[in-house]
C-alpha cells in the first residue's frame, strides 16, 4: 500500500487519503505533477512579491508483489530489487594444466610399463641363455660320457678279442696235442716195441761221475727192427755209442696199414743216464 500526503495552503490540515492499488498511485501522482507544473507557470511574475509558503510534496515508495497483469493495466516503472549477492565463485579449474599433467602422468605409466616389460624380457633372455648353457653343458657331458663308454667298450672287446683268440689258440694247441697224442698213442699200439735193451753206462762216466741224457732218432721197418739211428739234440760224447747200440738192439710190432707193414720214420727215444 502507497500512502501520499498533501499539505493545503496558509497553513491548512493535511488531510490524508489512501489509493489502493499501484496504478491509482501513479495516476495520483502524475497528477499532481502536473497540477504543481501548472500553478508554477501561473503564479509566476517578475515583481517580487512576499515569499509564500512552499508545497512540499513527500512521497514514500514501498515495495508490493506484482500484481497479476491485465489488459487495462497501466504500464508503470518496475520496482527497484533489493541487490542480490552473487553466489560464491567456485574455484576454476586450469584444464590444460589438468590435462597436461595428466598426460605426463599417462606418459610415465606407459614408460614406467615399458620399462617393466623391458626387464621381464631382459630376464627372460638372460633365464633362456642360462638354460641354453646348462643344456649345451648337460650334451657336452652326456658326448664326453658317450666317448668313454664308447672306449670303455672298445677296450672290452680288445680284451675279449684277445681272450678269444688266447682260447681259439690254446684250443687249437690242445687239439694239436691231443692229435699228436692221440696219432702216437695210435703209433705205439701199431708198433709196439717187443725189446727193449737199455744202454750200458760208460766207465769213464762213471768214473767221472756225470751223467745226462742222449735222444736218439731211427726209423722202425716192415719188420720191426731199427734203421739208421742217430743222435738228435745235445749229448755228451761218452753217451753217443751206447745210445746207438742200445737203439738197434729194439724190436717193434711192425705198423699196419690197410693190411699191410709200412716204415714208420723219425721215431724217437731218450737215453737217461743216472748213477744211482
Amino acid at each position: 500500500m502507497m500512502t501520499f500526503s498533501t499539505p493545503a495552503a496558509h497553513g491548512s490540515e493535511v488531510v490524508p487519503r489512501q489509493w489502493i492499488g499501484p496504478a491509482g498511485a501513479a495516476l495520483l501522482t502524475l497528477g499532481m505533477h502536473a497540477g504543481l507544473f501548472a500553478l508554477l507557470l501561473d503564479s509566476w511574475s517578475p515583481a517580487l512579491e512576499m515569499p509564500v509558503a512552499t508545497q512540499v510534496m513527500q512521497t514514500q515508495l514501498v515495495s508490493l508483489p506484482p500484481p497479476a497483469p491485465t489488459e487495462s493495466a497501466v504500464p508503470v516503472e518496475s520496482p527497484v530489487e533489493p541487490a542480490v549477492e552473487p553466489p560464491p565463485r567456485e574455484p576454476q579449474v586450469d584444464t590444460h594444466a589438468q590435462q597436461q599433467r595428466l598426460e605426463q602422468a599417462e606418459l610415465a605409466f606407459k614408460r614406467a610399463e615399458e620399462e617393466r616389460k623391458a626387464e621381464q624380457l631382459k630376464q627372460q633372455r638372460e633365464q633362456l641363455e642360462r638354460q641354453r648353457e646348462q643344456q649345451r653343458q648337460r650334451d657336452e657331458q652326456r658326448r664326453q660320457e658317450q666317448a668313454q663308454e664308447r672306449e670303455r667298450m672298445a677296450q672290452e672287446e680288445a680284451w675279449l678279442q684277445a681272450a678269444r683268440e688266447a682260447e681259439a689258440t690254446a684250443r687249437a694247441e690242445a687239439a694239436e696235442r691231443a692229435r699228436q697224442a692221440a696219432a702216437a698213442e695210435a703209433a705205439s699200439r701199431q708198433y709196439l716195441p717187443i725189446a727193449k735193451k737199455p744202454p750200458v753206462y760208460p766207465q769213464r762216466a762213471l768214473d767221472s761221475g756225470l751223467q745226462g741224457s742222449c735222444t736218439v732218432s731211427y726209423t722202425v721197418d716192415v719188420q720191426g727192427r731199427v734203421r739208421s739211428p742217430e743222435v738228435v739234440g745235445d749229448c755228451h760224447p761218452l753217451f753217443i755209442r751206447p745210445s746207438l747200440t742200445a737203439a738197434k738192439s729194439f724190436r717193434y710190432q711192425p705198423r699196419i696199414v690197410d693190411g699191410r707193414a709200412v716204415a714208420v720214420p723219425d721215431v724217437k727215444n731218450t737215453f737217461h743216464y743216472r748213477i744211482e
